[in-house]
């Protein structure tokens, strides 16, 4: 049972890490790297929890979760029926998290293409901003549509006439950041586990995190290309002017509504504190090894 021991303990520090991520504020200093051991934990919960469930019920076997699963199939009678009820929990929640990861996509995917046919209507380019497209509404909005092939920044013309020329590009860059980086297929797992415990507190509070953590990992990037007192000044602007939620599907500025992140992120673009380059690549290997550790607890002896 050493294997199965092992996962259960994983299972419960995934989530007691994350617990503890959820409060940390050092995340902050290097963004990437959060969002790297938010998603080892995520994965790692996942494995472990099904792992747990499986290597308990195939441990009669004694030749490990994977042989033991496929050994289920070919020869069930050695398994009481307790066992076989916690084989059927395993693969019954890992079908479950997949399904709803699958259904996440899909229902991603209608929003965009819906909201593309309504931009290809309503929006319209314009020689002042090359390559983004223009809703003429007066409240102020920014997002980026992600896309397989190309994806689409979209304004709004309140967000036009309320930045100036250099905040206006400082945004631009930020929502191309989060679009070259495919963030939003960073979020689709956290959403997923907020549609299957939609009452958890702590699947609230991860994805919100995680979501921060975007913002500011686009923020880093956009400062590469402008200084960070443009994209400063520009989330100011939002955030005093109340802008718009953004659709669906896609990733944009925060609105008013959420101006206490926003502060968090002007103070942290007026005020860079990055971790040191060895501190992080430290967090890389270990977030690395608690993705992989359960694979491997799934092939050793249960």
């Amino acid at each position: 049972m050493t294997g199965t021991a092992l996962l259960a303990l994983m299972a419960a520090g995934s989530a007691l890490g994350a617990h503890l991520l959820t409060r940390a504020r050092w995340t902050w200093r290097t963004p990437r790297t959060a969002i790297a051991l938010w998603q080892a934990l995520g994965l790692a919960w996942g494995l472990a929890s099904i792992g747990t469930l499986l290597g308990f019920g195939v441990a009669p076997y004694g030749q490990g979760i994977l042989v033991g699963v496929a050994r289920t199939f070919e020869d069930p009678g050695v398994l009481s029926s307790v066992r076989l009820a916690a084989v059927a929990a395993g693969l019954m929640l890992a079908l479950l998290l997949i399904g709803v990861l699958l259904v996440a996509i899909a229902a991603v995917v209608r929003a965009r293409r819906r909201h593309r046919a309504l931009l290809a209507l309503v929006a319209h380019g314009d020689p002042d901003v090359p390559g983004t497209l223009v809703l003429d509404h007066p409240v102020a909005a920014a997002y980026c549509v992600p896309g397989v092939r190309s994806s689409q920044v979209v304004v709004s013309a309140g967000t036009l006439e309320l930045l100036a020329p250099y905040e206006l590009a400082a945004v631009l860059a930020h929502e191309r950041a989060h679009a070259r980086e495919r963030h939003d297929l960073v979020l689709l797992p956290f959403t997923s586990l907020r549609r299957i415990f939609p009452q958890s507190s702590i699947v609230a509070r991860t994805l919100d995190a995680v979501e921060l953590l975007i913002e500011m990992a686009a923020d880093d990037r956009a400062r590469r290309h402008r200084p960070a007192k443009e994209l400063a000044t520009a989330l100011l602007r939002f955030a005093s002017a109340g802008s718009a939620p953004t659709p669906v599907g896609t990733l944009g500025v925060i609105g008013a509504d959420e101006t206490s992140p926003i502060l968090v992120r002007v103070r942290r673009l007026l005020a860079p504190a990055p971790l040191p380059r060895p501190m992080r690549g430290a967090m890389l290997a270990g977030a690395t090894l608690v993705a992989v550790l359960p694979l491997i607890l799934y092939a050793i002896p249960t």
